[in-house]
């Protein structure tokens, strides 16, 4: 079935990339002329994507006017975090209408990646009716959000530090798909940990909460070798100008 929609998170700050006068969106960093969101778009054009929702807080105008100047030729729309100095989690749960009335399975994105175009094309296409997308090739530590895996396919944990038994691990690229069931059911849960005061929690735990409730019910793509890279830190911006978009 055809993705029906797309959810990027873009809400946040990006306080990691240093004290920066007017600082953007990461998902308005320019690489080779185009910011990341504008390539997102591009990306999800190119696989068929007609909707978008993108989950707006920090310097949300600015958000809005690239987005409705970057061509794409479908609708966008928006969903608005009013405290998107918090946890991302926050931006999960008021992007959970979006995320369950869609119609059909659904795309969530983080926004600060730069990446193969391919690397959304094999989400797209994956038999995985629940998929995420896992890099073997990666820079072991704190600061990884790792999928681990028992035997070949089963996840037994999705978290930046792990404590669970498991074979193997790489990282999570930060995009996902979901089946409307599932979609629906990552919304209720976003919106109790906000209702529950959880408010500070990255989005990934509730992942991580529906994985381990039923992880027969996901899967994974292996796009280890495949160009990407998540822009949290000053260095993380020198990388993807030098290293990841000549090969993009």
């Amino acid at each position: 079935m055809a993705v029906a929609r797309a959810c990027i998170l873009a809400a946040g700050v990006g306080d990691r990339l240093g004290d920066v006068q007017d600082k953007p969106p990461k998902a308005l960093l320019e690489f080779g002329g185009r910011t990341l969101l504008a390539r997102h778009l591009d990306n999800l054009a190119r696989i068929g994507v007609e909707d978008v929702v993108i989950g707006v807080g920090y310097r949300q105008e600015d958000i809005r006017a690239a987005a409705e100047g970057a061509g794409f030729p479908g609708r966008i729309s928006y969903a608005e975090n009013p405290d998107y100095r918090e946890g991302s989690v926050i931006t999960m749960a008021v992007l959970g209408a979006a995320m369950t009335d869609a119609g059909g399975p659904v795309l969530l994105m983080d926004a600060d990646v730069l990446y193969a175009p391919a690397i959304m094309e094999r989400l797209a296409g994956s038999a995985h009716g629940n998929c995420l997308l896992i890099d073997r090739d990666f820079e072991e530590g704190d600061e990884p959000v790792k999928i681990c895996v028992r035997g070949e396919r089963e996840i037994v944990d999705f978290r930046k530090i792990v404590k669970t038994p498991y074979d193997w691990c790489g990282e999570s690229v930060g995009f996902f798909k979901w089946s409307p069931a599932v979609a629906a059911d990552l919304a209720g849960r976003a919106g109790a940990y906000v209702a529950d005061d959880r408010r500070a929690e990255p989005y990934e735990e509730v992942i991580r909460d529906a994985v381990l409730a039923e992880p027969a019910a996901f899967g994974f793509e292996d796009i280890t070798g495949t160009p990407w890279i998540e822009i949290d830190f000053p260095e993380d911006v020198a990388r993807a100008a030098e290293e990841v978009l000549p090969v993009i």
